[in-house]
């Protein structure tokens, strides 16, 4: 959801430079991908939702699921508490993600493949990837028999097609013109 993006940035944002200035990167990142969990849990969003239960009272139930998190991470898991923003650290998580990657060079690619890749195959696409867009490719595979054959990727808004399903469609539009 678009405003919730725009409500997360800022959140993100803070995130991001505290742990940029604490070298801490990577702990933030699974710190925040936990609460995000967390936080898109159906029994969770009712306990967010419930106005009874207190500020304190939510975040001792994030921090229980949670799992280990830094002081300064409590810290920031209080303020969106304080200012009802915890149905937004899915938005936060990813924002947190895209800036992390973004800082080191990387972008992430979703490629979904007909059949299960080897390594060897997906070392060689991954090459291939980081030589087209001139950047470091983190790849996760996933399987979609639907596909028929062939591979679809998916980095950020761009999407490269070269599956059969897809050639199929491609045709099928251009013989109904």
């Amino acid at each position: 959801m678009a405003e919730n993006v725009t409500i997360a940035r800022p959140y993100a944002e803070a995130a991001f430079e505290l742990a940029k200035s604490a070298g801490a990167l990577t702990a933030w990142q699974d710190a925040l991908a936990r609460l995000a969990v967390a936080a898109r849990d159906p029994a969770m969003r009712e306990c967010m939702a419930d106005p009874r239960l207190s500020s304190a009272t939510l975040t001792d139930l994030f921090l229980g699921v949670a799992g280990e998190l830094t002081p300064e991470q409590c810290n920031f898991l209080s303020i969106l508490v304080d200012n009802r923003r915890l149905d937004v650290l899915p938005e936060i998580s990813a924002l947190f993600d895209e800036l992390k990657n973004a800082q080191e060079g990387t972008r992430e690619a979703l490629v979904t493949s007909a059949f299960p890749l080897t390594e060897a195959q997906l070392d060689k696409l991954v090459i291939d990837l980081e030589r087209k867009f001139g950047c470091r490719i983190k790849a996760s595979v996933q399987v979609d028999p639907e596909l028929i054959g062939g591979v679809r990727i998916a980095l950020g808004d761009q999407v490269i097609d070269a599956s059969v399903r897809g050639k199929l469609n491609a045709m099928a539009v251009s013989l109904k013109n």
